[in-house]
């Protein structure tokens, strides 16, 4: 398998398990927010936002996981980028954190659920 352009931020033990081996995967024991803060310092390091950080129909702070794409290049700070990620973390703020209150089968199922929004980022990175 050749060079992904392109690195997985998460905070899902399921996208780590099923990439680690095959995709530059960055994981993190992290709250939401913490995860896109994460990617925030990395934008600001010059990598490019390719999935948006709010995507899917789950409010931030409903679900504890979330996984990102980002470049794996490095170039110019991406105005754009920076854009969607701090109004992203700015939307994560306005809502309560439900997260300590799921069971261990609704964290699978949020696990999933993100999984496999990611597969689709996945597959379209993968097109490019």
């Amino acid at each position: 398998m050749g060079q992904k352009n392109y690195i997985v931020i998460t905070n899902n033990p399921l996208v780590s398990e099923k990439l680690h081996e095959t995709h530059g995967v960055v994981y993190k024991e992290a709250s939401y927010e913490e995860l896109l803060t994460e990617v925030r310092d990395r934008i600001h390091e010059g990598h490019t936002l390719l999935t948006h950080p709010l995507s899917g129909s789950v409010k931030p702070n409903e679900t504890p996981y979330k996984s990102v794409l980002i470049s794996s290049g490095k170039g110019e700070i991406d105005e754009r980028s920076l854009s969607i990620i701090e109004n992203a973390i700015q939307a994560c703020r306005k809502f309560e954190d439900k997260t300590g209150r799921y069971s261990a089968r609704v964290l699978k199922d949020f696990q999933l659920i993100d999984w496999t929004l990611l597969e689709s980022g996945l597959a379209s990175a993968d097109a490019w």
